[in-house]
């Protein structure tokens, strides 16, 4: 697969190679009520923003503070 710049625009099939979802988990990404995927629409074609993907994907970054705490208890029990 061809390297893909920073900021480039990617059309859904690049995204998916990209993020590893499916073409359409991220079709309902882009309409999430929540926290939709930011894209462009130039007639009929989506595309997104490598970055702003990336700062999509912030948004789910899962912290690992309370597991380390729970590890150290249990850990501490035994």
């Amino acid at each position: 697969m061809k390297i893909i710049a920073d900021d480039t625009y990617l059309d859904l099939k690049q995204l998916s190679h990209y993020s590893t979802f499916s073409g359409s988990t991220l079709r309902g990404y882009l309409t999430d009520p929540d926290n939709p995927i930011p894209y462009f629409r130039v007639k009929r074609k989506i595309l997104v923003r490598k970055s702003e993907f990336d700062r999509w994907m912030e948004h789910f970054r899962g912290e690992n503070n309370d597991l380390d705490r729970i590890v150290d208890e249990v850990i501490n029990d035994l």
